[in-house]
């Protein structure tokens, strides 16, 4: 891997940003304060929040905090919803001083801009949205969780309120094939979760039998997250935890609608057949060899 190419980019971004100045944009604090401010945001932000959003550990997060407090830019304290939640907020001097700073940031955005031609800087934002996208889709974690985890959870109910949408004839979960939450648990499964700064953004799940195909069911990637190659990572993981249990094939259903996900699934090597089930929501089934 071009190792050497990566160092060398995150050199020249740290120094053309100022990342490694005491006195990030002017101001009387480093640039992790300054990204703590702007994260906190005009209302409130909840610490576990910014914890997950910035991935720092929770001591470091305690001393930029403490740091902003003594500043009296921010307090933290219970939060109104929860009091075992610590929340963080944005002080009168907080908040003229987050204004300041995207004031400075955009000057120095601009300072970026200037020395370069409508060509060049057309193809410096051309570049800069491609590395967002491809840092972003690096930050992605999966993981198994329980179903009836709150990721799990949320996800569930953003895929079925996505089908009922997609569907000509709407989604009633009732009416189609059960996946129980112990379906999708050890031993008879598993679940698994797709993350980006905290939030779930993509699930999927696989039913487990002993003696026919494992089963693909509850792929679902957040629309705000497609382009990132979520999809294929789940589908991915999930092929290899089949593997893991055992399988040597999966089968899955989809809906004629779904024509991103059947793609993804030709794309990955699965092949169409003849019906196996009577889901009445399916308009394909698909299995491969794994």
């Amino acid at each position: 891997m071009p190792i050497g190419d990566v160092r060398r980019f995150n050199r020249t971004v740290t120094e053309r940003v100022g990342a490694l100045n005491d006195h990030y944009l002017g101001r009387d604090r480093a640039l992790g304060e300054a990204r703590v401010l702007w994260e906190i945001g005009e209302d409130r932000c909840d610490v576990r929040v910014l914890r997950s959003r910035l991935e720092i550990d929770s001591g470091y997060l305690s001393r930029l905090l403490r740091s902003l407090e003594r500043a009296r830019l921010i307090t933290v304290g219970a939060s109104e919803r929860d009091k075992r939640v610590r929340t963080a907020r944005l002080t009168r001097k907080g908040r003229a001083e987050r204004a300041l700073l995207d004031g400075r940031s955009d000057a120095l955005a601009r300072s970026m801009l200037e020395p370069l031609t409508n060509a060049q800087r057309e193809r410096l934002i051309s570049a800069m949205r491609d590395v967002e996208r491809l840092l972003t889709a690096a930050l992605v974690h999966i993981d198994a969780v329980e179903p009836t985890h709150r990721h799990a959870q949320h996800c569930l109910a953003e895929y079925y309120a996505e089908l009922d949408r997609r569907f000509d004839r709407g989604f009633d979960p009732a009416g189609s094939l059960p996946a129980d939450l112990d379906d999708m648990r050890p031993p008879r499964g598993v679940f698994v979760v797709a993350t980006l700064r905290g939030d779930a953004i993509g699930c999927g799940a696989l039913k487990v039998h002993a003696n026919e195909p494992t089963e693909l069911k509850r792929m679902w990637v957040a629309p705000a997250a497609r382009r990132l190659g979520v999809g294929r990572r789940l589908l991915a993981e999930l092929e290899r935890r089949a593997v893991e249990r055992g399988s040597n094939m999966i089968r899955l259903e989809t809906n004629k609608a779904l024509t991103e996900a059947i793609a993804m699934y030709r794309a990955a090597g699965y092949r169409e057949v003849r019906a196996f089930n009577d889901e009445r929501y399916a308009d394909y089934w698909f299995e491969k060899r794994v």
